[in-house]
Parts: structure tokens; sequence; C-alpha cells
């Protein structure tokens, strides 16, 4: 039987489950110690009870997920709002040299795929498909290589790329928060302190305050829905004239670059948002969204062929682990603002980029914001992975024999 949630029974859901996710998280030490999500938490509790409802009742849930869509462009677009242009100069330096060390992992990942591939005298090609393509490619990476390479003779491949795609997201969002906590806590870090500008008055305002409509407990809330909103509409106008000249951008990066413009214009004639409104807003729509990614799993699909992957699956974890901790970690500072991207690298490198924000907020909501982050991370995920994954791919194809998908 197939029951189908529509958009708005969804949010109610998701926000049950990220109740749920809370007091578990809260209650479990090793969840509360180690900073693993709620909406992880919660989410995974929800996809165990659908799959004892598909294996014993014989009950599948269809979800309608275009709510899920509008937050993830919320939440990018409050990440560009807190995107102030000092702090953008200040993580150039931090966005290059992440984005050596992206192509460096990826080259490796796909290294153990192939050569474990070839270790079982399987076709190396399947060794793409359980290394880059699936974990840091993410499901959408993993249906799109995997239908090229069954076309080229590997059977089963997009399954096999869609299962280690699963695994991915569930262990990326369960190793970020435990390598961050011991990275901070064992190397006695600290956020930089940041300094909020009070402004002055301005000449001639009322002296009657009580009159003004900034005074309205509404007014900040509304001020940052009504910005937001502008930030996803024009974002996607921004989309569609892009597109007309053949630049293909994800929606949510174009309201990211929007809100970015929008904020330091604002800060510019003196009219800042107020940045702890904005920080409630992409809280509240990165967790609401990543309940609902979670949720949504076929947890019954990861049985398929568990024993085959296992090995694969836990060299893959063990180099993230070992080039997260001792690579990425040093070679981007050594510093607070490290350890949080190191977490956010962890779900990038494993799952996708709203698991690596998910680490990243749980971490930051623990020990203190980390605005570099913010900025360089979501520009990993958003566009640099991509582009160099089909590299990486590419080239690992022109050094396979027998797998060609065109």
């Amino acid at each position: 039987m197939l029951i189908q949630i529509d958009d708005i029974q969804l949010l109610a859901l998701s926000i049950i489950v990220l109740f749920a996710g809370m007091f578990l998280t809260r209650g479990v030490g090793f969840l509360r110690d180690n900073y693993i999500p709620p909406a992880v938490t919660g989410g995974l509790l929800f996809s165990c009870s659908t799959w004892a409802a598909y294996s014993w009742f014989d009950v599948q849930f269809e979800f309608d997920m275009r709510i899920r869509d509008l937050l993830l462009l919320m939440f990018f677009s409050t990440v560009g709002l807190s995107a102030k242009v000092g702090n953008l100069i200040s993580g150039g330096k931090a966005l290059s040299m992440m984005v050596v060390l992206a192509g460096v992992f990826l080259v490796l990942q796909n290294t153990i795929g192939v050569g474990i591939a070839m270790a079982y005298d399987a076709q190396p090609g399947l060794g793409l498909m359980v290394g880059s393509i699936s974990l840091a490619g993410g499901h959408g990476t993993a249906a799109a290589w995997g239908l090229e390479a069954e076309a080229a003779g590997l059977e089963s491949a997009m399954e096999l790329g869609l299962l280690f795609a699963t695994f991915g997201l569930i262990s990326g969002g369960l190793m970020g928060g435990p390598i961050a906590r011991r990275l901070i806590e064992g190397n006695n870090l600290a956020p930089k302190e940041q300094v909020l500008e009070v402004e002055e008055p301005l000449k001639g305002a009322p002296l009657n305050r009580k009159l003004l409509i900034d005074d309205d407990p509404l007014f900040p809330v509304l001020r940052v829905l009504l910005v937001l909103s502008v930030c996803v509409s024009v974002g996607a106008g921004v989309n569609i004239l892009l597109s007309g000249y053949g630049v293909l951008l994800p929606g949510f990066l174009t309201a990211m670059f929007v809100a970015i413009a929008l904020t330091n214009v604002l800060d510019s004639i003196r009219r800042p948002l107020d940045m702890h409104m904005v920080g409630l807003f992409g809280e509240v729509c990165l967790n609401v969204f990543l309940a609902m990614s979670m949720m949504s799993m076929h947890l019954w699909v990861l049985l398929v062929g568990f024993e085959k992957v296992a090995v694969i699956l836990g060299l893959q974890i063990g180099l993230m682990y070992v080039y997260a901790n001792y690579v990425v970690f040093r070679f981007t500072g050594r510093d607070y603002d490290a350890a949080v991207m190191t977490a956010g690298f962890t779900g990038l490198g494993l799952g996708a980029t709203p698991i690596a924000l998910a680490n990243m907020d749980a971490v930051t909501h623990r020990y203190g914001n980390s605005v570099k982050a913010f900025i360089v991370i979501p520009i990993i995920g958003a566009f640099f992975i991509d582009i160099l994954n089909a590299g990486v791919i590419n080239f690992f194809l022109t050094l396979l024999e027998g797998f060609n998908p065109g």
C-alpha cells in the first residue's frame, strides 16, 4: 500500500521528527557529547519506522518535496545575508586551499574504489561508483553516472551507486561532530571575538522612539522574511537569465549571491539586518530541510549486498577520518574556523552539502559561530565539488580499459 504525504503534512511531520531528534540528542550521552544533528537522529528514527512499516505491513510512503526545496533556497539566502565583504575577503585563502584539498581527496577516494574493485577481480569502473561518484557526488551524480555505466555494460551500477550515496549520507552526518569535538577540545580552540558595531542615532531622528515602526516586535521578523523572499525570487530570475546564456547554476547558489549583494548594500546605507533573527531563520530552514531528507530515505535498500560493500565503505570512512584530521585541519589554519570547516568537509566528502552544513550548525551551536566556514563550505559544495569531481572521474576513465560511458 502506498501512502502519499503532501507538502503541508510533510512539514508537520518533519517538525515532530525534529522534536524527537532533540529529545534523543539531549537524553543520549553519545549523541549529545558528539553533537550529532537532531535532524539526523530524528530522521533516521523515522526512516527506521518506515522500514518496519514496509517490511511488516507492505506500507510505503511517498513524500511531496516541494516545500523542502524552498527551505533549501531560504537557508542559503541566510548564509549569503551573513556574508560581509570583509569576511569574504578573509575567507579567500581558505577557499583556495579547500578547493585544492577537495581535488586531492576525490583522487584518493577513487583510488581506493578502483583498487578494491581490481583486488576482487570486479570491473574497475565499479570502483568509481563506490568512490567519488556516489560519496562526494551524492545521489544525483550516482544516478546520472549509473545510467551511463549500465549503458556501457556495468550491471547494477546505479543500484550500487545509490547504495553508497545513502551510506555516505548517514556516515557523514555521524562523523562530523565527533571529529570537530576532538579538534576543538584537544587544541583548546575558540571562535574569534566578533565586534558588534552599535550605530549612533541618525541626526534628526524623532525623540519619541515609540513612534518608530522599528520598535514593533514583529518588524525584525517581517523584515528578514521579506528579504529572504526577495533573495529567493530574484535569485530565480537571475538563474533564468543566466540559463539563456548557457550558464547553469544551482538555484540556491544564485539566491546566496543575491543575498550577499543585498546584505552589503543594506550595511552601506546603515540599515543592517538583525543577524540574530537571520540566524534563527537559517537554523530552522536547515534543520527542517535535513529532517525531510533523512525521513524520505528507504533504508531497506541498504540491505541489498551489504556484506559486499562493508569493506569498501569502511576504507572510505577511514580515509575521510585520516584526511579530515591530519590534512584538512592542518592546511586550513589549525584554528577554530579550520575545525568547523573540517566538520563540514566530512559531511561534504561522504554525503552532501546539507549534511556538511548540519555538521557545522551542530558544532557552532555549541561552541560559537564561524562565518568563514559557512561561506567556504557552501561555495565548495555548490560549485567547485561538482566541477572537480567531473574532472577527476573523466581522468580515471581515461586510465581504465573496458569502461567508457561516452
